[in-house]
């Protein structure tokens, strides 16, 4: 069973490799401010954090990974274009799995570039290829931004986008929304005879709770505005779930979405860049004749991804997490640029993970 120093010495081997691959190293604060995190990832963020308060800064919590403050910190101070590496201990509550540690050790490598994103995604891909090579592992990739597109493209009001936008990353409550925008699910009882009350408040009793009177009477009326649209298209909702049904060969994959483009035009932009990302995957050496793509791949995992996604698994142990990891974050960077942006891509590796798979225990 490799300790702890030899993890440590196994992370600064792989730092080592993204060093030579262009990388600056950088660290973080292991304790990162609540509040940032609350805000991009609301409350489910506390489900997989550990939380803790202090007297003068307030809520905090062990760093769950380092991509936040990495873009934090080059959107404060970092020049263009920029990679980045570091190696470092990262906290995960596991409620459900006591096996799964909750303090491990991750290695990255995230490039912010302005040019080509293509290229800088098959750059990052390539060189965890490369960080891996000799372990029994199979990759996986997705592109959240194809099911973004496919949203953005259905014949619905804005408040329905906005809300199957918010859950595509929460894959049971996504297909409860399709299933009731579409009429397919009816709208439950309780939420009929209240759009159909004159006076909601008539036997409502006293105010309880948060919510503003003025508030509850927004939500109703946004309700009723609901109530009156027109159910998607059975053909959106077809044409949606044959998205959400890819899972193939990269290149089977791409004539399959190219093929529903021809319905569906919102997404044509980002299945061109996935014809573009896979060429540029293959100039480097990837074999994506047998790399799988999944259309719903990445919808479990942070919800900054927003296009391009991956990750490496033990071909024979399904009981352990990804042994690398990472994706397209541009949005990220939106939200915590204060007005600036920039393409950025990154992935992660867990060198405890690589030894475990070398013969070591995690």
């Amino acid at each position: 069973m490799p300790d702890r120093l030899a993890k440590r010495a196994e992370a600064t081997r792989v730092r080592a490799m993204f060093e030579a691959a262009g990388a600056q190293v950088v660290d973080t604060p292991v304790l990162q401010d609540a509040e940032t995190l609350l805000e991009l990832y609301g409350e489910d963020i506390r489900a997989r954090a550990y939380v803790t308060s202090d007297a003068l800064k307030g809520e905090q919590m062990l760093r769950p990974d380092f991509t936040l403050p990495v873009v934090q910190m080059h959107m404060t101070h970092g020049a263009e274009p920029a990679r980045y590496t570091y190696a470092g201990e990262v906290f995960r509550r596991q409620e459900e799995d006591p096996e799964r540690a909750s303090e491990f050790l991750q290695v990255g490598y995230e490039v912010f570039e302005r040019g080509a994103p293509e290229e800088a995604e098959a750059e990052v891909f390539a060189l965890i290829a490369s960080v891996l090579r000799g372990l029994p592992l199979r990759a996986a990739t997705g592109d959240i931004g194809i099911l973004m597109a496919a949203v953005e493209g259905l014949n619905t009001t804005a408040r329905r986008k906005a809300a199957l936008m918010r859950h595509i990353w929460r894959p049971r409550r996504f297909r409860a929304l399709i299933e009731r925008f579409s009429g397919r699910a009816p709208v439950p009882a309780s939420r009929t005879a209240l759009l159909a009350a004159s006076d909601p408040f008539a036997e409502a009793g006293p105010a309880i709770g948060l919510r503003s009177r003025a508030e509850v009477e927004t939500r109703i009326a946004a309700l009723r505005e609901d109530a009156d649209t027109a159910p998607i298209t059975e053909q959106d909702v077809e044409l949606m779930d044959a998205i959400l049904s890819v899972s193939e060969a990269l290149p089977n994959a791409f004539e399959r979405l190219s093929d529903i483009a021809v319905d569906m035009p919102s997404i044509s932009g980002a299945v061109s860049r996935l014809g573009r990302r896979s060429a540029a995957l293959q100039a480097r050496g990837v074999d994506v004749a047998n790399l799988q793509f999944e259309a719903s791949y990445g919808r479990a995992s942070m919800e900054y991804y927003d296009g391009f996604v991956f990750g490496f698994y033990a071909a024979d142990r399904a009981d352990l997490p990804p042994v690398a990891s990472g994706g397209r974050y541009d949005a990220l960077t939106r939200q915590l640029g204060e007005g600036a942006e920039i393409p950025a891509v990154g992935g992660v590796v867990r060198p405890g993970l690589m030894m475990q798979l070398k013969g070591g225990a995690a």
